[in-house]
């Protein structure tokens, strides 16, 4: 069973191995969990999965390998041998205890006979289960533990809760999920580089230490700069149109940057970079800042971060006058070689799922325009884009 159990985990991408599959088998021998499905999920979850962002996936495969089973019986079953159980019952058993079993009918019937029950038992349960839910469906009064009632003090039967693994807590650890801001900062600290500038304002505790020992005792405070993320960033991001369903998204990445970078200069624009963007989308139509001004500010040590989902007509970056906003004097595919050679640091993260790119003649030719350097808006993602910019 475990091995079938193991099979539906690898269907399912949990990268779990033979040597993990023996572990939990050990552990089974030992008895560490008995006749439990909860205890049994935890400890096969730890011994299975070694990264939690494959705690989803794991959840999914137990829930689907293990759907209406409540205990592990049928498990136990195929893992004991019944000559194994009968001398553990043997031992357990006085002679008078093993007489009377005989009485019964010898120890297959009575063992037999006490399964029976332990069914009855399930089926009268699930059939209560059942009734009361229906109750609680005619009612529409039930609080969340199945209680009715406003005070939820009725006299109705606690619902049972929830298995744990089809709650499926660990979903946002999955790496192909979309991003909150807490796991974007996390992406982004990939990219770092430290170093100690600007004014003495740190305890430096090891020189300290090490100087007043020099000084006989006497207190000699050593102050050093404070260690500071170096790493420069420019960010364009797209705009309006078809941007609009990413605006959320886009919202936290821009939120994250501001935290997290502190050399960090952002701008907008519309579909395709040309000759001119702008920071303020209020005032993008009157206070225009030239593509020109930026790339000559800015040095060549600047990574540089572009967000949108290329997608548009191909002309738009093929073309002059393909802009859908101005004439453009020249072809956005012509600004972006421009930047890419100004800046060889760069990367593309587009908020659409990767697998619907192949179906859009423009985000083709902006991957080629990038040299394939565009990721999706995800943790994977985010984290190799970063990678490759801390090169």
């Amino acid at each position: 069973m475990l091995i079938n159990f193991f099979l539906t985990l690898r269907r399912y991408n949990v990268p779990a191995t033979i040597r993990e599959l023996m572990d939990l088998i050990g552990a089974m021998k030992q008895r560490l969990v008995y006749a439990n499905i909860d205890d049994f999920y935890l400890l096969s979850r730890t011994c299975l999965v070694k990264d939690e962002k494959n705690y989803d996936k794991f959840d999914r495969a137990f829930s689907a390998y293990f759907k209406g089973l409540d205990d592990l019986h049928g498990l136990l079953e195929s893992l004991i041998p019944d000559e194994w159980l009968r001398h553990e019952i043997e031992q357990l058993l006085d002679e008078k205890d093993l007489a009377e079993i005989e009485s019964l009918g010898g120890l297959e019937a009575f063992i037999e006979g006490i399964a029976k029950k332990l069914r009855e038992e399930a089926e009268e349960q699930a059939r209560q289960e059942a009734e009361q839910a229906r109750r609680e469906g005619q009612d529409g009064d039930a609080d969340q533990d199945g209680q009715s009632g406003p005070g939820g003090k009725g006299k109705g039967k606690k619902r049972k809760a929830r298995k744990v693994w089809d709650q499926r807590q660990y979903k946002n650890l999955d790496d192909s999920v979309e991003l909150g801001t807490r796991n974007i900062k996390m992406a982004l600290r990939r990219l770092r580089k430290f170093a100690r500038q600007g004014a003495d304002e740190e305890l430096d505790m090891d020189n300290t230490i090490q100087s007043t020992a020099h000084n006989g005792g006497m207190l000699d405070i050593k102050m050093r700069p404070e260690r500071r993320n170096t790493v420069k960033v420019l960010t364009f991001f797209d705009i309006g149109g078809s941007m609009d369903a990413h605006v959320k998204i886009c919202e936290e990445l821009f939120s994250a940057t501001r935290t997290e970078f502190k050399h960090l200069e952002s701008f907008y624009f519309h579909n395709f970079l040309y000759e001119s963007v702008w920071q303020d989308n209020k005032r993008r139509l009157s206070e225009r800042i030239p593509t020109w001004e930026i790339l000559n500010k800015y040095g060549s040590d600047y990574r540089v971060v572009i967000v949108g989902d290329a997608t548009m007509a191909p002309y738009e970056i093929t073309h002059s006058g393909g802009s859908v906003e101005h004439w453009n004097e020249e072809p956005g595919a012509v600004w972006m070689q421009r930047i890419s050679t100004i800046y060889p640091k760069l990367i593309w993260i587009n908020p659409t799922p990767q697998e619907t790119w192949e179906y859009s003649s423009s985000v083709a030719i902006t991957q080629e325009l990038v040299e394939n350097r565009m990721y999706p808006l995800t943790i994977r993602g985010l984290e190799d884009a970063m990678s490759l910019l801390s090169k």
